[in-house]
């Protein structure tokens, strides 16, 4: 697609409003233009830090980050839901790089908060329609052979909900922050499922949490056997208790409300249950009043993460354009880039590892003039899916969703910097 005339013609454009952007900005112009500020002598003298000496390594047995970034924490708005037990906080998706979210920045959202599980009293059972039901402790599943690690990103169904009827919420955070991408350790869920013995008329699954709300959700058998994991790790350390703690089921690529955090049993069925979740929540209301169930797959989306409204831009000159853009259909395999509302793109840059079903991170470093602009991002994943306007979104599904919004977001950066979310047509 780099070859099509139309595009070079596109990307043209694109570079010639920047100005300059990384295929005409070399290291040297970039390293000149910041050479040219005058640095304050009070801060190139020798500080404090450098006289006396630090903490020692017994000062932090569990690691934090610098009270420097005491800022960069999870945020939730307190008028979203009734009670903050049924509730969700935001990843800073603004003031983070690369593609893995810290332990203590992935988004939280309990259906009867977040319960406090003693590890050797936990169990998980398997049950219904196999030939030989099972009871595991966490002990047992650790021994248990077949162990993976696994890096998928976590969305939940609502991310981006609110602004369905138009631009709501003013940063990214709370926009897209639904969403996080940890490395996981545990088991496929197949093995445990063979070692039980699924029945020739088990055809779903059904996860129970161990929470108050005693969280359930109906999962094909074919997904079940064919990615799914029981997990009790995440980024190399035990779940957080917000997370699962002690065991969670991952189902990679689709709706986070799936991913049964605090797992207790499994059971197995010959037709979905119709719960709550898969009912009257989880569904998609259409315009004329009808709902779409079982939309589980989160299809591909991107977010330019900086600039955005809790992003600004700072300086004039060389900046760096980033975002991430992810897809539960497969691998993302390209992000076009727009500064101009829509009317030219360039193709972003790539970094990092690039994995199914996993945030994706790209970059475009650009020079900027001070002029306005209007920031998008457009994804494609391997499929061949193409990520839609908010507009083509309304068309087929109305104004009275509220999940599986992935709609191309529009920041307006005006000439001070400041970032805004709007809405263009």
């Amino acid at each position: 697609m780099d070859h099509d005339p139309q595009f070079q013609k596109s990307r043209r454009g694109f570079l010639g409003g920047l100005g300059a952007t990384a295929a005409g900005l070399s290291l040297a112009q970039a390293g000149a233009a910041r050479a040219q500020a005058k640095p304050d002598p009070a801060i190139t003298e020798i500080q404090d830090w450098n006289r006396y000496l630090g903490d020692g390594v017994a000062a932090n047995p569990y690691g934090k980050p610098s009270k420097f970034e005491k800022g960069v924490v999870r945020r939730d708005v307190e008028w979203l839901t009734a009670s903050r037990e049924s509730s969700v906080n935001f990843t800073p998706l603004h003031a983070l790089d690369g593609i893995i979210t810290p332990n203590g920045l992935c988004f939280e959202r309990h259906h009867g908060g977040s319960p406090e599980i003693d590890p050797s009293k936990h169990r998980l059972m398997i049950n219904g329609l196999v030939d030989k039901p099972l009871v595991f402790t966490m002990d047992d599943l650790k021994r248990f052979p077949g162990r993976v690690n696994k890096v998928f990103f976590l969305e939940c169904a609502a991310n981006g909900g609110m602004e369905w009827k138009g631009a709501q919420l003013n940063g990214c955070q709370f926009t897209h922050g639904m969403v996080h991408n940890v490395m996981y350790t545990g088991l496929p869920l197949k093995v445990l499922l063979d070692e039980a013995g699924v029945k020739t008329n088990g055809k779903w699954v059904m996860p129970e949490g161990a929470d108050s709300s005693a969280m359930t959700r109906s999962i094909p058998i074919e997904k079940a056997m064919q990615d799914c994991l029981v997990v009790w790790g995440m980024n190399g350390e035990a779940l957080r208790q917000e997370q699962g703690y002690p065991l969670r089921i991952v189902v990679p690529g689709w709706e986070g409300n799936m991913w049964v955090k605090w797992l207790r049993r499994l059971e197995v069925g010959d037709q979905p249950w119709h719960h709550r979740e898969e009912t009257s929540k989880y569904t998609d209301l259409l315009a004329d009043g009808r709902s779409r169930r079982f939309t589980w797959i989160m299809d591909a989306k991107s977010v330019v993460t900086s600039p955005s409204p809790q992003a600004p831009l700072k300086h004039k000159g060389p900046n760096v354009l980033s975002g991430l853009a992810w897809s539960g259909r497969g691998t993302i395999r390209r992000v076009d880039v727009t500064i101009d509302g829509g009317k030219n793109w360039q193709t972003a840059r790539i970094d990092g590892p690039v994995l199914p079903m996993s945030l994706t991170r790209f970059y475009v470093d650009f020079n900027w003039d001070g002029r306005e602009m209007l920031i998008q991002s457009r994804a494609m994943d391997d499929t061949g899916y193409v990520q839609p306007t908010k507009d083509e979104l309304r068309k087929v599904r109305g104004l009275n969703s509220i999940y599986h919004n992935n709609g191309i977001q529009t920041w307006l950066v005006r000439s001070n910097g400041e970032t805004e979310n709007v809405e263009i047509s």
